[in-house]
């Protein structure tokens, strides 16, 4: 009795797992078919990307977040008139080539990743804006970055990185810059070259001493929380500080609603951004 029991008990089971993925599928065969530019195949479990997917050549906006993948298909490069690409949460360890020919992406989103380098190819991105690889194993900062002259946001935050490269000031159109939870023991100095950044996050490093920011003049907001010193840098008047344990919340909350300076973009997330170089709430936009 106890075995037969059992045995039916694994046969609802497999049939119950049986009935999921297929009512999955066909929600995703009804979202292949609609004819959205806008393509939401986040967290269904793929192992790899539809190859279907890839004959969409409508497609501008893919997102295959929390899956499983490694690579991508090479055919993926018929999605010429893509535009924003999220593989966050996947188990990427390189990033795929037929990527770096999607010159027309303006977003692309790799964090929580495995990644400990940027291909060479990556550079052919041209009209790149917003790069975000946060949660990777990064010790180095990717040189190929100074070749994407249109990038503004760039998201390093919890990676391994030390030091940045004396001539980082040649991004010249970076305007938010997240590097928290790095391995950071003394500020970069050639942050202070970089006189249009708007946000700065420097949070959960071990600097025990920043210079005066104020030459910054373009600086909105800067965050040093969770770092060993014992007082604010100084900033301009307009500069919001987010430190000395204050909550993220409440200042991205301050400057969203208008109380602190004006600007689009936040600290750590991408939950209430609104422009397109900061990435906005809901991606699927």
């Amino acid at each position: 009795f106890f075995f037969y029991n059992y045995k039916s008990i694994n046969i609802i089971v497999m049939c119950r797992c049986q009935l999921t993925l297929h009512l999955m599928w066909d929600r995703v065969e009804e979202m292949l078919a609609s004819g959205d530019p806008v393509l939401d195949l986040s967290y269904k479990k793929f192992r790899r990307l539809p190859g279907v997917v890839c004959g969409l050549r409508h497609l501008e906006k893919l997102y295959v977040c929390g899956n499983s993948l490694r690579t991508l298909p090479e055919n993926i490069v018929q999605l010429k008139g893509l535009r924003i690409l999220a593989l966050d949460f996947n188990k990427m360890e390189d990033v795929p080539l037929a990527i770096c020919q999607l010159r027309n992406l303006t977003r692309l989103y790799l964090g929580s990743n495995r990644l400990i380098s940027l291909p060479p190819e990556l550079r052919n991105l041209q009209s790149l804006r917003c790069l975000w690889m946060e949660s990777n194993y990064f010790t180095c900062f990717p040189r190929q970055l100074y070749d994407l002259p249109h990038l503004r946001s760039l998201q390093m935050g919890d990676n391994r990185l030390r030091t940045l490269p004396p001539d980082l000031w040649r991004m010249e159109a970076l305007r938010g810059l997240w590097l928290y939870g790095n391995r950071f023991t003394e500020f970069p100095r050639v942050l202070l070259r970089m006189v249009d950044l708007e946000i700065l996050d420097l949070d959960k490093n071990k600097i025990a001493v920043f210079p005066n920011l104020s030459r910054l003049p373009a600086l909105r907001l800067f965050s040093y929380d969770h770092n060993p010193v014992e007082g604010p840098p100084g900033v301009g008047e307009e500069v919001l500080l987010v430190g000395e344990g204050q909550d993220v919340r409440d200042a991205e909350e301050a400057v969203l609603a208008g109380d602190g300076p004006v600007i689009q973009g936040i600290l750590k997330t991408a939950k209430q951004n609104s422009s397109e170089s900061f990435p906005p709430k809901s991606r699927l936009v």
